[in-house]
């Protein structure tokens, strides 16, 4: 057959990345990701930055006093739990069990905690509050577990805690079934027992100055 004069022929060619190409980038994102999120995990600070900004893991909020202007009358019950580590030989226990406040409404609620021990004890406890994912809406205002407790033999102390639940928490489609709300301590040895030794006889109940609540003691039976 002929060709015709002045027809050019174009040939095309269709040039395919080998699918291990694509296999290899989504190796290394993966791998980038990773490693950022291994590295926040392994640096404590970074850590609890994002468990703070995220609620991650049931992290509660540390804020100001909740304005007055935003509580609302739909409520929330709030449950307390407590644990000790083996590390540690104190009884630590919820003064209540339970209590329910509007949300954004300011709560105060106590636990007891008693050195068991015949030495006094630094103790410092953890928290987080189930479901994890209310922890984003959970505000902490003050609290025993900011600071180190020091306790002497046999001594008994109930802790304050005060909180308010954010209302904001109803208008996340995440949270807004969230009824009942578990905040959860556990306390732990301190690394560092040297003020152990510093421990003062005065545990007082309110600062009346800086209205700030501390330990109240509690005196022993019998």
């Amino acid at each position: 057959m002929t060709e015709q004069p002045g027809k050019i022929k174009l040939r095309t060619t269709v040039t395919r990345e080998p699918k291990t190409r694509n296999g290899v980038t989504a190796v290394i994102l993966f791998g980038l990701v990773a490693g950022m999120t291994g590295l926040a995990f392994a640096s404590d600070p970074l850590y609890r930055i994002f468990c703070k900004v995220t609620g991650y893991g049931g992290t509660t909020q540390v804020a100001e006093a909740p304005a007055q202007s935003k509580i609302i009358d739909q409520m929330v019950t709030v449950r307390f739990d407590a644990n000790v580590n083996k590390s540690l030989p104190w009884r630590f226990k919820p003064v209540q069990n339970t209590i329910q406040v509007r949300l954004g409404e300011q709560a105060l609620a106590f636990f007891e905690a008693t050195n068991i021990s015949d030495k006094p004890l630094v103790g410092t406890a953890t928290f987080n509050v189930a479901p994890f994912k209310a922890g984003e809406y959970f505000n902490k205002i003050e609290c025993f577990c900011f600071t180190e407790q020091v306790l002497k033999p046999g001594q008994t102390v109930q802790m304050p805690v005060t909180f308010y639940v954010d209302p904001a928490i109803i208008k996340d489609r995440n949270t807004v079934d969230v009824k009942t709300i578990t905040l959860s301590y556990t306390f732990f040895a301190g690394d560092d027992q040297s003020e152990a030794q510093k421990l003062q006889t005065t545990h007082v109940i309110s600062n009346d100055e800086k209205n700030i609540l501390i330990s109240r003691e509690i005196a022993p039976k019998g």
